[in-house]
């Protein structure tokens, strides 16, 4: 069962939370198609922000949006001119409910299934061998600390006229034992032959009886004032502007208790 199912949706209530958190009665499937929706603008909207997920919470008359995403500096903007773009635009999908978006940057990207798969599937648009895609993928993904990983690529591989699929995988990934950690994504590849499909899978790990899959968030980068303090020239440039203005230093004085000595030697 476990090879068949898909890995996030089986571990959903047992280690892993919903992406969408709220509660409805008569407008369930009204507040589900707009979770759709809402979606489908965000990562169209976004497409080179690198956001792996967005989760919905919703209250009466507000919609929080948290989005997860590698690159928080594209997606936020500048003055945080394209959230507040964004939010206008999501006010009128939600039909003018009160909409707060929060942006979550992703520790480790390289631990992300769907950021993995996406970058497999942007270097087969750009003619990379599958070989190669999946095999950097695969030793980036466990040199930043993944248990195991697979990864599956499906279609016309290298042009043929058969579609097949071909994939590799690197440690253990346990798909029947619910208590792993473990991020599955899939994504699609367009190129001159057809569509090829991407699926990775990553094991982080093991939990124990009653936690939950929780996402570490990158630190705080400090934040820099807009004036900064002015470099020190370095001696060497110091010593060529006196040579080439003809500027010569002053010779400093000799204090009286050097004198005093001096005289006392002789």
């Amino acid at each position: 069962m476990g090879q068949k199912v898909n890995p996030v949706g089986l571990r959903i209530g047992i280690i892993r939370d919903w992406e969408s958190r709220w509660y409805a009665e008569r407008d369930f499937g009204d507040l589900l198609i707009e979770d759709i929706k809402l979606r489908e603008h965000i990562f169209k909207r976004l497409a080179n922000a690198s956001v792996s997920r967005v989760e919905i919470e919703r209250s009466k008359n507000r919609v929080e949006l948290i989005i997860r995403t590698a690159r928080p500096g594209v997606v936020i903007g500048t003055s945080g001119e394209n959230v507040e773009r964004l939010k206008k635009e999501c006010e009128k999908i939600t039909g003018g409910k009160q909409v707060n978006i929060r942006v979550v940057e992703i520790a480790n990207p390289d631990l992300d299934a769907y950021l993995v798969a996406k970058a497999i599937a942007e270097q087969l648009e750009q003619r990379a061998s599958f070989r190669t895609a999946q095999k950097r993928a695969i030793q980036r993904t466990m040199r930043a600390g993944a248990k195991g990983v697979k990864t599956l690529v499906s279609g016309r591989l290298g042009g043929h006229d058969i579609a097949r699929s071909e994939g590799y995988s690197e440690g253990v990934v346990p798909l029947h034992t619910l208590r792993s950690d473990i991020d599955f994504a899939i994504a699609e590849a367009m190129t001159q032959y057809g569509l090829l499909g991407v699926k990775v899978w990553i094991c982080r790990g093991e939990l124990l009886p009653g936690q939950m899959v929780t996402e570490p968030e990158a630190p705080k980068r400090p934040v820099r004032s807009g004036r900064r303090r002015p470099t020190r020239p370095r001696p060497e440039r110091r010593e060529a502007k006196k040579e080439a203005t003809g500027v010569v230093e002053p010779s400093q004085p000799v204090s009286k208790d050097k004198e005093n000595e001096q005289g006392g030697s002789e």
